[in-house]
């Protein structure tokens, strides 16, 4: 459903004539949201609406609101966290601004506001509009749509896309040369989490071609985070109660703050009443692409921008902004909470791989993925090689299991004429992020997109590990026949890259990337970890893998992340440091999958087998078993406990409020004696509030008053060099 409005009558505009009157929607209620967000069953609606006789626009959930005086022009006067009551708007600014041809050009924006350090109501109705920006023309309010028509072919913690609603701003220049170019100013409100989308597009119906130079789809004046007479921006706090993320991210970091490409926190010399003597104060939020955009949009074409996700932080404390973040991720991006369980084959040979495929379904696995060094090779699109593969895939379907395969992008030398070209040299001569690296608008790139689209689909894989994705890498070719030169080659790039995982997630294909893809369609990225740590010691890996894991899921969710146990030799090491023979190191394979598992996280098991005696069939069997009991809980938010360090114990909670069991704690003892502790866990999250049942591994149960910090303390005895776990109720 669409409701498209235009300006009240009282707005008048020479050049466009006048427009209709807008309805007055539903009666807008300020007051801060009564309950815990996080932890209530309270449904926040997302809604938009009007006020003040039609001058404002308001989008609100009861978590967020965002205002927007559309008179004379459009600009956000109010941000605000309901939760809080803060206020992150202090000075009026464009709501975009986008370089044409070389020249800039503010979307709405008001002028008149001389005191920058705060912004009073009574001053709005004396700004004015600035006759060269674009001038706000209409608005429309849809239904979100989704931005990806997913396909589920796996277990998953949320299979519903996101709702709520979509705000369109729609305007227009009165200068004859830019005649014909409309821009839209998107935003999107959710139900149920405090955060608002923003995008910008831009339709080019004039006659003439448009250089897009440019695109600053956020422009927001925002409070400072501290303030200090003398200091750079570089020294000073960026403000940490608005998070922004948006799906311009790459380099594979494996965490999204330092794959962010596009968020700047800049200086504002305009707010001549802050401390800072130099008016060096990061207090100017803008979003944009680092390194431009370079397109060229003819007549009749269409122009979208970076997407960005705005998320409002009631805390400072670093476990509920994690919180806060992943439900945002569980909301936006429903893929990523689907979590199958895989295995990491290192053969094609079809009687091995029906073999690890009859072991998947014996003991509960859901996945196989051929791996790197296995053979498989999904550039080959020959008829036999896509026949091999579609039988295997058949095979596999009978078993009710998936099957897919690891292809490697970047990182790798193809030719002089389809590898990146460095701009400072202007050779392909290694200046590529790692190294050497195709061009992915190269024609070799974009037919290497083309054969894995035709092997996947015509071979029926349900999944694409795919290592190196398009890490950013710049190329100054003017010959290749994707892009037309440096100017573009990222931008270009970039969205090759986004629009393959889109339409791979639409045909149900799981993607595991080493890259931050996630709001374009990829669901599982590494945890973060060091590769030649997988040649030490069993001993050393356990608690290292423990680390990663604790350090890994302080934003990700458990199904986000990755991990890796080499049941062969990894990365060099000698006996010590794989599992086979596995029947030899059960207690090993079994910590490391209780490790994994327990955490939700899955991980590459890469051998040959999953095992190798009935023993070890039934040691996994159990686990898995174990692991699908309480799978919903073991798929839920992380608590972090204590972090290993190998001198007492450590351990993490999951914890959901609305499931049976609310909480799940694992505990685990890296030393050679039995450690007794009284241990308190923290069971806020689990939304108890008095009183909780805690079964100790399926035991009897016992009842625990909670404090009044939510806090149970319990007496937990952990084996030596084991662990135990607890179910909350």
């Amino acid at each position: 459903m669409k409701i498209v409005y235009l300006l009240p009558l009282f707005i008048l505009n020479i050049a466009f004539g006048q427009v209709k009157k807008t309805e007055q929607l539903s009666a807008h209620n300020e007051s801060a949201a009564p309950q815990d967000w996080l932890i209530s069953k309270k449904i926040y609606f997302a809604r938009i609406f009007q006020e003040n006789d039609g001058k404002d626009i308001i989008l609100t959930n009861g978590l967020v609101e965002r205002k927007i005086r559309i008179t004379p022009n459009a600009a956000t006067v109010d941000f605000k966290n309901l939760s809080t009551n803060e206020q992150f708007v202090r000075a009026i600014r464009p709501e975009a601004r986008i370089i044409l041809d070389g020249k800039a050009y503010n979307i709405g924006g008001l002028n008149g506001q001389t005191e920058k350090a705060y912004l009073l109501r009574e001053w709005i109705d004396d700004f004015k509009s600035d006759e060269n920006a674009f001038q706000f023309r209409s608005f429309n309010i849809s239904d979100i749509k989704p931005r990806i028509n997913t396909k589920f072919k796996t277990w998953a913690m949320n299979k519903e896309q996101a709702r709520g609603k979509e705000l369109v701003l729609s305007f227009e220049s009165v200068l004859p040369a830019l005649k014909g170019v409309k821009v839209s100013v998107h935003y999107e409100i959710f139900d149920n989490i405090p955060v608002i989308s923003k995008h910008v597009t831009i339709q080019n119906d004039g006659s003439n071609k448009l250089k897009i130079n440019q695109v600053v789809s956020e422009i927001l004046a925002s409070p400072e985070e501290e303030s200090a007479v003398i200091g750079s921006p570089e020294q000073m706090k960026k403000p940490q109660k608005i998070y922004i993320e948006n799906n311009y991210a790459f380099n594979n970091a494996m965490r999204y703050e330092l794959s962010d490409q596009a968020t700047h926190w800049k200086t504002d010399s305009s707010y001549t009443s802050q401390v800072n003597y130099n008016f060096q104060t990061p207090c100017l939020l803008e979003v944009y692409p680092n390194e431009g955009v370079g397109v060229e949009l003819g007549s009749g074409q269409h122009y979208q921008s970076i997407l960005s996700y705005e998320l409002l932080l009631d805390s400072y404390e670093r476990e509920r902004n994690g919180l806060t973040r992943r439900r945002m991720y569980q909301t936006i991006a429903p893929w990523t909470t689907q979590n199958p369980i895989f295995m990491h084959l290192v053969s094609t040979d079809p009687e091995k791989v029906k073999t690890v495929i009859d072991q998947c379904a014996e003991t509960g696995y859901e996945a196989v993925i051929l791996s790197f060094g296995s053979g498989l090779n999904m550039e080959d699109t020959s008829e036999v090689n896509i026949n091999k593969f579609k039988a295997l895939v058949q095979y596999a379907h009978s078993k009710n299991i998936l099957l897919g395969g690891y292809s490697l992008f970047s990182s790798r030398r193809i030719d002089d004429e389809n590898d990146v070209i460095d701009p400072k040299t202007g050779l392909p001569d290694k200046g590529a992020m790692f190294g050497n690296a195709a061009c992915l608008a190269s024609r070799w790139g974009i037919d290497y997109l083309k054969k894995l689209k035709k092997f996947i689909t015509a071979t029926g894989f349900d999944i694409l590990e795919h290592d190196g994705p398009y890490p950013g890498d710049l190329c100054a070719s003017t010959k290749h026949p994707g892009h037309k030169g440096l100017d573009d080659s990222q931008w270009v790039q970039i969205e090759m890259q986004k629009s393959f995982y889109r339409s791979l997630n639409e045909q149900g294909v799981y993607i595991n990337a080493p890259d931050w893809y996630f709001l374009d369609g990829s669901h599982k990225i590494a945890l973060g970890y060091r590769e030649v740590n997988f040649s030490l010691s069993r001993a050393q890996q356990k608690i290292l893998n423990r680390q990663n894991i604790f350090d890994g899921t302080w934003e990700k969710t458990p199904s986000m992340s990755w991990g890796f146990v080499p049941l062969t030799k990894y990365q060099g090491g000698g006996p010590e440091a794989v599992l086979e023979p596995l029947n030899e190191h059960l207690k090993d394979y079994k910590q490391l999958m209780v490790q994994y598992y327990g955490a939700g996280v899955q991980a590459c098991y890469r051998g040959p087998r999953l095992y190798d005696t009935a023993e070890t069939r039934q040691m996994v069997k159990l686990t898995i078993d174990w692991y699908k009991k309480y799978r919903s809980i073991l798929n839920s938010d992380i608590i972090h406990l204590r972090r290993p360090d190998g001198r007492d114990w450590d351990g993490i909670m999951h914890v959901n409020p609305d499931l049976k069991e609310k909480g799940f704690v694992l505990f685990y003892n890296p030393l050679k004696e039995t450690i007794r502790r009284k241990i308190k866990i923290p069971l806020y999250y689990t939304g108890i509030s008095k009183l909780a049942i805690i079964r100790q591994e399926g035991g009897l149960p016992q009842k625990f008053r909670l404090s009044r910090d939510y806090m149970a303390e319990i007496n937990v005895e952990i084996p030596a060099e084991g662990f135990t776990w607890l179910v909350v109720e």
